[in-house]
């Protein structure tokens, strides 16, 4: 091939970008390493990672299609995007899962070597797409990419066939990098630190892919434009890009490290929360102790032990684990011990959808326990936001020795946006207390470890083998400041009582519920968790437009804001936009009345679009 002419380059504000293939075509790392090289260069990134359930789906089909969505912009962005602009599909399975999802007149680069009768066959394609008038309504760039892979690594000797065809993506990634005006320097750099050494000639042909689909874009007469989306105006300061689930554990490090305290993490591996797992297993120099259970019951039994302890303890899982770990988070509110649940929601019931995700274990987190068990639950906003929930649960946690639940999703977990990296100088300590002496005041010189802190209401919290202050510990219904075995009554009343305002009294300390709009009027949108982005962007695009309309996104959901009640007052009629099938809506009315609640639901494990929720809005306009 030869340069015909110099490319156009054409500004943008914005690009949304999907890569799709089978799941072993590595669609994940070459998403992953375009919106690396677009963060590093300054841009907005907000990402939507999508594969399949399955280890390993058959090779072909529209059930092993995995996919990664970028929006990289100049402007500031909440969401990955309501639907591509660019669809890059490396078999006809992956062009027949997204077709539907690309905007019409946006671009496909597909392909051809793939699109055998085979694989048309295993996709469900009666005849070929890329031969007849079914992508009028796109612009096709049709590429044999697997060919000009293999030509381009047929020089590097000691490569197998299967090793060249497993750089086919980076060849891919390669092209997009030269359309989208990005430099190669972040991914060569990233080859050599993960295959350099061990691996050189792999190293070598994955360089190599890179480079020559970046030359086919610079010298192929179809790529006459090139896009520049400049860099976005953040704020100053020092950025990297983050997922939700690698925000959470930082910030349960930082938590722990403004404690002074070890940090246990205590866990089964389970889909989407595994991330955390990995994350902090790599980070012994923190002080941080990993523990992989046999299983989930197992797993909260050591969060319990190491709560006991005396150090920052924490488990990470989803929906179907808590429900294995309920009974010993139980245990944990009656032993009244400060430890953190991490449920990164998936869509369910049972099983459900592993690698979907979904907003329906709200109520669960709420109630999803024997008898009265009242339990702080966090709902982080942002990928970014986990990292500071992380810190605010343990805070909350230590306040009132309590365990606290963050309930993160699969969305948030996932999908990736840059983070400003806090100075940890601006990050107020954790104040940690363990008393060291006997606290009766009638001179017995006995501990009383349900004797509570008359403001938080709050257990001292005792290290086992301090001298003198043995005490017993257990399921058994307690008697007030002893915790002695009680069957008394009135005593267990009183016991039940406390646990449940000690959590009241904590939105003493939490922020107010922020309204943005006018504080008043007709409509009030209000989310939770990951739905902030596209309700947020709804309800700017409307108020740019010129429409009343305002919101609330609720990141404490127990307790809530103490001016929540207010807030809803002074609306004549509430959205609430989440997924599942009215959670959040269950709560508001219990708490706060019969106020006109409208739900807008979504559980199909996808993500509200900002379209979905505006046109929902515009209807009640």
């Amino acid at each position: 091939m030869t340069k015909l002419k110099d490319a156009i380059f054409e500004d943008v504000e914005s690009i949304t970008i999907r890569f799709a293939g089978d799941s072993g075509d590595g669609m994940q790392l070459t998403g992953t390493q375009f919106s690396n090289s677009a963060a590093i260069f300054g841009n907005d990134i907000s990402t939507l990672p999508d594969f399949p359930a399955e280890i390993r789906a058959p090779a072909g089909t529209l059930a092993g299609v995995s996919g990664f969505q970028v929006n990289f912009s100049s402007e500031d962005i909440l969401t990955p995007g309501d639907a591509p602009q660019v669809l890059v599909a490396m078999n006809p399975a992956a062009l027949k899962a997204n077709l539907p999802d690309l905007v019409t007149g946006g671009t496909i680069i597909v392909n051809t070597d793939a699109f055998t009768k085979g694989n048309l066959k295993k996709a469900g394609y009666t005849e070929n797409p890329l031969e007849n008038d079914s992508l009028k309504d796109y612009v096709v760039h049709k590429l044999p990419i697997t060919s000009l892979n293999r030509a381009a690594l047929e020089h590097i000797e000691g490569l197998t066939s299967k090793d060249i065809d497993r750089c086919k993506n980076f060849f891919a990634l390669g092209l997009t990098f030269w359309i989208y005006d990005r430099p190669l320097d972040t991914s060569l750099e990233f080859i050599e630190r993960k295959f350099g050494k061990k691996l050189p000639i792999i190293a070598e042909a994955n360089k190599t892919a890179l480079q020559a689909g970046y030359s086919v874009g610079h010298n192929t007469e179809a790529f006459q434009t090139r896009y520049h989306i400049k860099p976005a105006s953040l704020e100053p300061g020092l950025y990297r890009k983050v997922t939700g689930n690698e925000a959470t554990a930082m910030g349960l490090i930082t938590a722990a490290k403004k404690a002074g305290k070890p940090l246990f993490y205590g866990t089964y591996p389970i889909t989407p929360a595994s991330d955390i797992l990995h994350f902090l297993a790599a980070q012994k120099n923190f002080d941080v102790r990993t523990f992989q259970a046999e299983d989930e019951i197992a797993a909260m039994g050591s969060v319990l032990g190491a709560a006991f302890g005396g150090a920052f303890a924490v488990t990470g899982t989803s929906g179907p684990g808590i429900a294995l770990k309920s009974e010993a988070m139980n245990l944990g509110i009656m032993l009244e011990l400060p430890m953190v649940i991490v449920n990164v929601q998936r869509g369910g019931p049972s099983t459900g959808l592993p690698t979907k995700t979904e907003q329906s274990d709200l109520l669960q987190a709420m109630y999803g326990r024997n008898g009265e068990s009242p339990m702080p639950v966090l709902a982080p906003a942002t990928p970014s936001d986990c990292f500071d929930m992380a810190i605010e649960a343990f805070r909350l946690a230590v306040r009132a020795t309590t365990p606290v639940c963050i309930l993160s999703d699969g969305y948030l977990g996932n999908s990736a946006e840059p983070w400003l990296i806090p100075n940890p100088d601006d990050i107020e300590p954790i104040v940690v207390t363990h008393p060291t002496a006997p606290n009766s005041q009638n001179g017995s010189g006995k501990f009383l470890p349900y004797k509570r802190d008359p403001e938080s209401l709050g257990r001292p919290w005792a290290i086992p083998g301090t001298p003198g202050l043995e005490h017993r510990l257990g399921g058994l219904a307690k008697q007030p400041e002893t915790g002695n075995v009680s069957y008394v009554p009135a005593e267990n009343q009183q016991m039940n009582n406390e646990r449940a305002e000690k959590v009241a009294r904590l939105a003493n300390v939490i922020p107010e519920q922020e309204v943005v709009g006018p504080q008043s009027g007709d409509l009030l949108v209000v989310s939770w968790g990951s739905t902030f982005g596209a309700v947020r962007s709804a309800v700017m695009r409307l108020q740019k437009a010129g429409k009343t309309v305002s919101h609330a996104h609720i990141r404490y959901l127990n307790p809530f804001p103490k001016n929540m009640g207010d807030i809803l007052d002074r609306f004549d009629r509430i959205l609430v936009p989440e997924m599942n099938m009215g959670q959040l809506i269950i709560l508001l009315r219990g708490k706060y009345g019969t106020h006109n609640f409208i739900p807008f639901n979504k559980v199909q494990g996808r993500p509200f679009t900002i379209s979905e929720v505006a046109d929902r809005i515009e209807s009640l306009l």
